[in-house]
């Protein structure tokens, strides 16, 4: 899972997926929008019991991805349990009455494939890559375990302990990861995303058995998931194993999903954490932000363009005016995520460069908003901005991870197929206007937590 400080560090959707090398800086003449990519060829179709099943051919090469998207992630955990949903991912690996505790990633190795799992905050996943031949055998096994999982407890101690340590070595021993924790619960609240998705030490240390099987009855469903393959294989052979495997698990009563529209008391508030493992100064602000699915979600496609043009890499409007132009950073960045089922946001960051402060970077990426907010982006950023972005989507769908990344986390929080098909198209139609109208909205001080990384000396 991405944390914010992951997607800031990244700057982009292009720069995630490594698309394109930067664009000349001394080209003035407006960029052509490349042709909007194909909507892929999919199959899509509706099990009895609710499952949703998509998929995504290709006969590039002889191995199929099967992935399996819960819609439930940890700002669906209940009070004082955080860090359930992420700590039932781990035991998911520990058998069935058919699969022993520790097989399912032994059998997918022992024939060639590898699999592994994530939590986010919205959704939960399981994938595995294999050759095609061996498709039947992984489909067995994830529907099987999407049923008749064991929770045992001689199982849950010692895995416990493995998610402990995870935190210790990910978290606790992380300086960035600490302020990101007090970061997000500033902007949130503590609730839902304002949580940690891998939970407080004090809260998993109480998870049990009885926590790992309520949650999973509740949440483990066919009628709560998604089931996406792509890779060498056709939809009639999928829905035959489909029927043949998922079809026969039960669909349960799953409790609703919300998300709360409160955000964090006492905004604007700065936060800080002074850490002697810290060698380097960072600064960032983070604004609270629609995505697609609350807030003014209008604003959604707009700030992903504005996004791209402030924090596009070394073509970006950050890192050419603040490192490149004026040297007052050594890095600086820009990151937003419409993908959430509740509010989001959208951040800068910059690191300053040796013989500069803190104050100064900070100073100089004000200077940026405010232009901004006064005098919008120029044709070429726009431009710019929208080429980076379609050919993500273009590079993205070729690919048969990224694919349905894209379709699991769009359907897995609230949109629909047409939602990632007509992505590209929607983003062409922005406008200048309505990127100087979002950033208007959201770029607001008064809703943001500013964040300092400093020495603890410095």
């Amino acid at each position: 899972m991405l944390t914010r400080r992951d997607v800031l560090a990244a700057g982009s959707v292009a720069s995630l997926f490594g698309l394109m090398a930067p664009l000349s800086a001394r080209a003035q003449t407006k960029v052509s929008m490349p042709a909007l990519p194909p909507v892929p060829s999919t199959t899509t179709f509706e099990l009895a019991n609710g499952l949703q099943v998509i998929v995504l051919p290709s006969a590039r090469a002889p191995i199929v991805n099967q992935m399996i998207w819960y819609k439930v992630g940890s700002a669906d955990e209940p009070a004082g349990k955080s860090g359930i949903a992420h700590f039932l991912e781990h035991l998911m690996f520990k058998g069935t009455p058919t699969v022993p505790a520790g097989e399912f990633s032994k059998i997918v190795a022992r024939v060639g494939g590898n699999d592994n799992a994530f939590t986010s905050y919205d959704y939960t996943a399981y994938h595995q890559t294999i050759a095609a031949d061996q498709l039947e055998l992984v489909m067995r096994m994830e529907a099987d375990r999407m049923a008749n999982l064991i929770v045992a407890e001689q199982e849950l101690l010692p895995e416990r302990d493995v998610v402990l340590e995870e935190r210790r070595t990910r978290t606790d021993n992380q300086p960035a990861a600490l302020l990101d924790e007090v970061t997000r619960e500033a902007l949130y609240g503590r609730q839902g995303y304002g949580i940690p998705v891998i939970g407080f030490a004090q809260e998993i240390r109480g998870l049990g058995v009885a926590d790992a099987q309520s949650f999973y009855d509740h949440h483990y469903a066919p009628n709560n998931a998604v089931l996406l393959i792509a890779g060498d294989t056709t939809g009639d052979a999928v829905r035959a194993l489909a029927d043949k495997y998922y079809a026969a698990v039960p669909r349960k009563q799953v409790p609703p999903r919300t998300r709360s529209t409160a955000i964090g008391t006492g905004l604007p508030r700065t936060v800080e954490r002074r850490d002697r493992r810290v060698a380097q100064a960072e600064w960032s602000r983070d604004y609270v932000a629609p995505s697609y699915r609350l807030g003014e979600t209008r604003h959604a496609y707009a700030l992903q363009v504005l996004a791209q043009a402030l924090g596009g890499g070394q073509t970006g409007r950050l890192y050419r005016t603040l490192v490149l132009d004026s040297k007052v950073a050594i890095d600086a960045s820009a990151g937003y995520s419409a993908q959430t089922l509740g509010l989001t946001s959208f951040g800068i960051g910059v690191t300053p460069a040796p013989q500069k402060t803190v104050a100064d970077a900070a100073a100089a990426a004000q200077q940026q908003v405010v232009r901004l907010l006064r005098d919008g982006l120029t044709d070429d950023e726009i431009d710019r901005a929208k080429r980076r972005l379609l050919a993500a989507a273009i590079y993205a769908r070729d690919s048969l991870t990224s694919g349905p990344q894209m379709y699991g986390s769009t359907l897995t929080t609230g949109g629909t197929m047409a939602d990632v098909d007509e992505w590209p198209t929607r983003i062409v139609a922005v406008t200048s206007g309505q990127i100087v109208e979002a950033a208007r909205a959201v770029l607001d001080e008064s809703r943001s937590v500013t964040s300092l990384l400093l020495p603890e000396n410095g």
